[in-house]
């Protein structure tokens, strides 16, 4: 729940390039898809060949989104192979809409078995996410041949079915690396909500029904109008923001911060994130950002729902979660 902020003081942007696998033709739509608002221009840093024999440029673009997912994660490059193999078995590299009953996208997932909803499991990047966090929970992971490791993450039905596939695995992972993306303007938003960007559209919904509640009281627990309430508390209101948008997150403010997905420390944020205050241990306040180093908060007793930098003097801040991908 909500919980009161410091003085403001000025705000900290991080403008530091976003670091991520290849594109194709020198362009990645990368991680939100085509359908964002915004993209990721990318050039190579390095000499990567960006196709290889047999696959479509669909499938070196979604390869390239596994790669660049696993970097963000500082998953070693072995892992990007295992997540590259196991696509490649699954689904052929496409992002499938159908599949063996509830079984959806690149890896798929399914809803059912708790991999995220339909919506989640479709966008590429963050079906990689679900990969590589499973991945990175197995014990000795690094050990395993490339099989091995795909098969305990997928538990598939046909066990060795990863090992005809780890050559060309291989071969993209060597085809997709090594391409230096940054933001587009769209991507990096302004925070303003006369002028709303955010790179897809569930961020752009919650970004918008947070921009409409301004004004509004905070009240310690307080989940808004739609709910009996005068106003919000802090997480009562990215909750109800991210509600608008179809994505259901926990009550507080500390439960919606070890929700995640966290975004890796160093990586520029992008509207739509959440931003936290206070020690891992015990987080007291969220806010949601919105871009230009602002942020939609309900910030304490007294002060209204309202645009604060997201960034100021003695702020305690934890880091970021990406509920929309």
């Amino acid at each position: 729940m909500g919980s009161k902020l410091g003085a403001g003081a000025a705000a900290l942007v991080f403008a530091l390039p976003l670091l991520i696998g290849a594109g194709i033709g020198g362009i990645v739509s990368a991680l939100f898809g085509s359908s964002a608002s915004g993209s990721l221009t990318c050039t190579p840093g390095g000499v990567p060949t960006g196709t290889v024999p047999g696959l479509t440029a669909e499938q070196m673009g979604n390869a390239a989104t596994i790669v660049a997912v696993g970097k963000q994660m500082s998953v070693p490059e072995p892992g990007w192979a295992v997540a590259i193999a196991a696509a490649l078995q699954e689904s052929g590299l496409r992002n499938l809409h159908y599949g063996d009953r509830d079984s959806l996208g690149l890896f798929q997932q399914r809803p059912s078995m708790g991999w995220g909803t339909p919506q989640q499991i479709t966008t590429p990047a963050y079906a990689a996410t679900q990969f590589y966090e499973h991945l990175t929970a197995i014990p000795h992971w690094q050990a395993m041949s490339v099989n091995d490791a795909a098969q305990t993450v997928q538990g598939s039905g046909f066990p060795d079915a990863y090992t005809k596939h780890e050559t060309t695995a291989r071969e993209i992972v060597a085809a997709v690396a090594g391409v230096h993306c940054v933001p587009t303007p769209a991507m990096t938003g302004t925070g303003d909500c006369a002028n709303i960007q955010a790179p897809n559209p569930a961020a752009l919904t919650a970004i918008n029904y947070a921009c409409g509640q301004r004004g509004l009281p905070y009240v310690w627990g307080g989940n808004g109008p739609d709910n009996g309430d005068t106003g919000f508390d802090c997480s009562g209101l990215t909750k109800a923001a991210y509600g608008a948008a179809g994505i259901s997150l926990p009550r507080t403010a500390h439960t919606q911060y070890h929700a995640g997905p966290r975004v890796p420390d160093g990586q520029p944020l992008l509207p739509g994130d959440l931003v936290f205050y206070g020690p891992p241990s015990k987080i007291r306040h969220v806010g949601l950002y919105i871009g230009n180093g602002k942020m939609l908060n309900a910030p304490t007793f007294g002060q209204p729902v309202q645009i604060d930098d997201y960034r100021y003097e003695g702020d305690g801040y934890a880091g970021a979660t990406r509920p929309a991908f």
